[in-house]
């Protein structure tokens, strides 16, 4: 006997994927436009400051700007570069 798999009846698992699929968007779809997930309104004292300095000025911190960098940096710690095995002719080192 004969046994084809593409006659055979149930539940085939295309079906149960699309199904975890549909259910996984619908899932989705409730947790992010629900009921619960409104936004929500922020106290005056909070949505009066637009940057992160303008609270901190008000909280009386001092703001400054981070320190430059010197011009010259020494050499990194570590062994250096080898000279490559066929150096290109007319470069200079």
């Amino acid at each position: 006997m004969v046994f084809d798999q593409a006659k055979r009846h149930g539940v085939r698992p295309v079906w149960v994927a699309l199904g975890v699929a549909i259910f996984g968007l619908f899932a989705m779809l409730l947790v992010d436009q629900g009921p619960w997930a409104r936004p929500h309104p922020q106290p005056a004292h909070i949505a009066y400051h637009q940057t992160t300095g303008e609270a901190a000025r008000a909280a009386g911190a001092d703001v400054v700007p981070t320190e430059p960098k010197g011009a010259l940096e020494p050499d990194p710690a570590g062994p250096k570069r080898a000279e490559p095995p066929n150096p290109e002719p007319g470069l200079v080192h």
